[in-house]
């Protein structure tokens, strides 16, 4: 029986820039860093990123997080990874943030103590992993040309710009001008209306935007499905995809299954909801919240099964505010064999 030992601790974040969607705006980013050790002295780590829309917040983990480390304890074997994840499930029903954290950090670990990344112990093709589109949050819509003008610089060729006000047409227009070779998707956040998303779906369509995020709210599946079926563009599920068990309630009324590890509570339970929505005739999105490198790492790890990435929640952090470097994003491309990193890939600076 291998011995482990684990600890945890909370960072606050600043963002590089303040962050606004539809619902609200974010300055700073509160996440909870996991370590877990083994008698050897290698270190797994992960990170929660919990989201208030969600129930979540970084007090609420971390007053979970030790009931979830004594079970990882108790197993004591970071190979055992169904066993603790479903252990976990039972001792923690919700805070999936927090239960994320760990199963990263006991992702990392066992991969590191195989001498692997990650998505080599799951068999993937490093090269098969999408471009990460890089959001421009709410503003002015000069501040968002503004933004956008710095993201093609940075040589971002996929953006997602949050709507949800008064001047989406003017802020899509502005951004288009500025971006037109750009591929561009538009996330309202459940901002919108069935009627309202038919409607902009063809001006965003004339400005040949790829495709629409979470229109309408996730408590009107029934709006989301007329939405879905007027829209003349494909409509990506977000908010109306948090776990495992929306995929087939999800699956006559979008086109994108969004998954986000924070929201389903796990790696092992991230890779069942692609599968799931692949067999349900899904298309597959992993997105993010603001996070760590030592989260957004390990989605990085599953990019190969993915047809969308959206992972770009570290690049929206201040110049070194971040204590965790990452899987290389040049310019998006989501680069698993820049660095001879085994595990997600992530590592302190």
């Amino acid at each position: 029986m291998t011995s482990l030992t684990a600890e945890f601790e909370r960072v606050s974040m600043p963002l590089e820039h303040d962050f606004t969607i539809s619902r609200g705006t974010t300055t700073a980013a509160e996440n909870v860093i996991v370590r877990i050790t083994d008698e050897g002295g290698m270190t797994g780590v992960g990170a929660a990123a919990p989201s208030s829309h969600y129930g979540e917040t970084a007090a609420t983990v971390e007053a979970v997080i030790p009931d979830l480390l004594a079970v990882v304890e108790e197993v004591g074997d970071p190979h055992a990874l169904a066993e603790i994840e479903d252990r976990m499930a039972h001792v923690v029903a919700d805070n999936p943030a927090a239960r994320c954290a760990v199963s990263i950090a006991l992702h990392d670990l066992a991969a590191k103590r195989l001498g692997v990344p990650l998505y080599r112990l799951w068999g993937l093709n490093p090269e098969d992993a999408p471009t990460s589109s890089y959001t421009i949050g709410i503003d002015e819509t000069d501040v968002m040309r503004e933004k956008t003008a710095a993201a093609v610089d940075a040589g971002y060729s996929t953006l997602k710009l949050k709507l949800g006000t008064d001047r989406d047409r003017e802020v899509v227009e502005a951004v288009r001008e500025e971006a037109p070779d750009a591929t561009l998707r538009v996330d309202a956040n459940e901002a919108w209306t069935p009627r309202e998303t038919a409607r902009k779906s063809e001006w965003l369509a004339d400005l040949g935007v790829e495709f629409i995020e979470q229109p309408l709210p996730a408590d009107n599946p029934t709006g989301l499905k007329d939405a879905y079926e007027r829209s003349a563009l494909p409509i990506a599920a977000d908010e109306s995809c948090v776990t495992l068990a929306d995929i087939p309630q999800i699956a006559d009324r979008c086109d994108i299954a969004n998954l986000k590890l924070m929201k389903c509570g796990g790696l092992l339970e991230a890779k069942r909801m692609v599968h799931t929505a692949r067999a349900h005739g899904l298309e597959v999105m992993l997105g993010c919240m603001v996070e760590s490198n030592a989260a957004i790492a390990a989605g990085c790890q599953l990019g190969p099964l993915l047809d969308y990435a959206d992972l770009d929640g570290s690049l929206l952090l201040a110049d070194d505010a971040d204590p965790f470097a990452g899987v290389p994003m040049p310019e998006g491309r989501i680069d698993l064999q820049a660095t001879d990193r085994n595990g997600t890939g992530a590592t302190g600076r």
